[in-house]
């Protein structure tokens, strides 16, 4: 098998994953690699008003020079040209920029050298000369075109530019950055569509344009034919595609013909100048767009997909409501939809914001408690930053003099006077660190330890009456603090993304994420849904009590409840509204319990006022109840849902 064929058969049978690593900015202007008789560079701006807010996977049946493709940069797309010499350079760009440059810098702009590469058979060549030749005769000939005569050989005279960019390094690599994940098939436009379409998949159709006739553009690209009837036999297609249950984005000239065969959908008609061709006349057009939504919704699938292992770094969790035993479920939904970054607006124990981590995906981390957000600032946010030994005998060296708050305000109420005295060393100590990712996994350790210590892990009673024999509790308070503090080092990694912690109110939460999760506090009214009261200590070493009351006449030394609309059905109900009304244009996913309300069919009601919706139900089990002992068997099991918004 020659390079060129094994290169082809590779970008048919891999799943089009990265290759290779490239240092370019994220900013760096990613356009069309060639000069493209019935490029789309003009009408990017309509195009891009017509992309459905989500999709499965982009898929572009008729690829030519690929301007909408390159300005969108899907992930896991499916491009497909039936010209085999245009699939080889897109291969070789994709798989080998490098050795591709390396090509082209030995050419040169002359015309003997022109006449000379374009007498070669390029089926003779390896596949990284062919492409370089691909790219060099598109760059140096009469305006760009691409003709073939009868027989197939590239015919197009030189173009006598005096200085053409024969070498473009930069848009090299970037083109083939876009490129790392797609998969670049050479196909039949139907065959294509047959083989990939899926239903939520956006499908993007550039055909050759009507009218046909002998002097067709279409002898541009290829030495096939494309006639009216095969423009009838597209449409029928189209039609197939939106059964299917597929987005449909369609260009072609503004003929008759193309409103027929279209009329039931939206047209679109934008004028248009024709950069190639003879009589300046011939140089403005019209263009139409078509868009066609699917007629049935996607249907959202529970299909086993395994979440990186190394998820499993996350430190355990006795967290209300924390959804550790979940994210398998959570994935297997968020991975059917195209996303680089996801919101997670009530980020709690913090377990799948860092599960979308370590997905690659960048991370926005969101919560109203304040130890919620510092442990999603030393796990989701940092990157590198981890507690050496040095810093940990930093906190836990008695300086004089110390805070002694909680000696003097929880005395006898949580820990012993020796574990009060420990928990003021290491708060006091802890803005001598260095920097302010050192300080969250410090005071994150803190509060594991605290916790971990507490029989059920909560500060709504004094003592220690719950001790259900946990070889935690036995452990001192140190050890835990050590061993917190070796966790969460053990789980810092570099996912390579500017992810960000927030501390704020949801309902003022905006981002520009692909994807959304809301896992709300849980409304019922047998439910203890106020995470304050439960968690209030910790809460409270998190903020060192500043901005908060201490409510001295109670038992448990608790501060008043943070307000939150959850608290009540109406307030629930208007918060799920203006939560889907805020992120209308991403994809939301929402957590949920059959104990809680709004009911399943309020909550589908809410969401579909603003996007399709599916739900997804998983048998679940809390590991103890929080209703109170007045419904059933405390309504430990339950059922999970997750509302999916597209």
């Amino acid at each position: 098998m020659s390079s060129k064929n094994a290169i082809l058969k590779k970008s048919v049978d891999s799943g089009g994953h990265d290759t290779a690593p490239f240092d370019i900015p994220p900013s760096t202007a990613c356009k069309p690699i060639l000069k493209w008789a019935g490029g789309k560079t003009q009408l990017l701006p309509h195009l891009h008003k017509k992309l459905p807010s989500s999709y499965k996977k982009y898929i572009e049946p008729f690829f030519g020079g690929g301007a909408l493709f390159f300005s969108i940069k899907p992930k896991g797309a499916i491009i497909a040209d039936s010209n085999i010499e245009l699939v080889n350079l897109y291969v070789v760009l994709k798989e080998s920029p490098h050795e591709l440059i390396e090509s082209l810098r030995r050419m040169i702009n002359s015309e003997a050298f022109f006449y000379s590469m374009r007498n070669e058979d390029w089926l003779a060549l390896d596949s990284i000369t062919a492409a370089a030749r691909t790219m060099y005769l598109n760059r140096t000939c009469f305006n760009g075109l691409y003709r073939v005569n009868k027989k197939g050989q590239f015919n197009v005279p030189f173009g006598h530019y005096k200085n053409p960019n024969l070498c473009d390094e930069k848009l090299i690599i970037s083109c083939s950055k876009a490129l790392s994940e797609a998969k670049v098939v050479h196909s039949d436009y139907k065959e294509t569509l047959l083989k990939y379409a899926e239903a939520g998949d956006l499908v993007y159709l550039d055909p050759p344009y009507l009218p046909v006739s002998k002097y067709s553009d279409f002898k541009r690209y290829t030495k096939e034919q494309f006639y009216e009837e095969d423009h009838i036999e597209l449409a029928g297609e189209v039609r197939r595609l939106q059964e299917l249950g597929c987005h449909v984005i369609l260009t072609n000239s503004n003929h008759p013909l193309v409103h027929q065969l279209y009329s039931a959908y939206n047209i679109e008609v934008h004028k248009t100048r024709r950069l190639i061709n003879s009589k300046s006349s011939g140089r403005v057009g019209e263009d139409v767009i078509i868009s066609v939504k699917p007629l049935r919704k996607t249907r959202v699938a529970l299909a086993p997909k395994v979440v990186n292992e190394r998820v499993k770094n996350y430190p355990k969790t006795r967290f209300m409501g924390s959804k550790e035993k979940l994210i398998d479920v959570i994935w297997s939904v968020a991975s059917q939809f195209q996303h680089e970054s996801v919101l997670d607006l009530f980020s709690g124990s913090g377990v799948v914001g860092y599960m979308f981590k370590c997905e690659g995906k960048r991370v926005i981390s969101n919560d109203y408690m304040a130890m919620c957000s510092v442990a999603s600032k030393a796990l989701i946010e940092n990157n590198r930053h981890v507690l050496t030994p040095e810093d940990t005998s930093i906190l836990l060296k008695a300086h004089i003099p110390i805070d002694k708050f909680v000696q003097e305000t929880f005395s006898g109420l949580y820990f012993t006077d020796d574990e009060n005295y420990l928990i003021d060393v290491i708060r006091s100590n802890i803005p001598l660190l260095p920097n302010s990712y050192k300080q969250a996994i410090a005071m994150t350790a803190l509060i594991r330890a605290c916790i971990k210590k507490r029989p059920r892990g909560i500060f709504t009673y004094t003592g220690y009456r719950y001790d259900d024999g946990r070889s935690d509790l036995r452990k001192s308070l140190l050890v835990q603090f050590n061993e917190a503090v070796d966790s969460i080092n053990k789980a810092v990694f570099n996912n390579n993304k500017d992810n960000k912690s927030r501390f704020g109110d949801a309902l003022s939460c905006r981002s520009e994420a692909d994807i959304v999760y809301i896992d709300p506090p849980y409304y019922s009214p047998y439910s203890d849904n106020e995470y304050v009261r439960r968690y209030h200590f910790v809460e409270g070493l998190a903020r060192s009590w500043k901005g908060v009351e201490i409510q001295s006449h109670t038992s448990t030394k608790k501060f008043k409840s943070y307000p939150t609309p959850f608290s009540s059905l109406k307030g629930a109900e208007e918060a799920f509204e203006k939560l889907f009304s805020t992120h209308k244009n991403k994809t939301i996913l929402v957590s949920y319990s059959s104990n809680s309300l709004p009911s399943l069919d309020t909550m589908v009601a809410i969401l579909s006022s603003y996007k399709s919706v599916e739900v997804i139900k998983t048998s679940y089990r809390y590991s103890f109840g929080n209703q109170q002992n007045r419904v059933g068997d405390n309504k430990n099991a339950v059922e999970e849902y997750l509302f999916v918004g597209y």
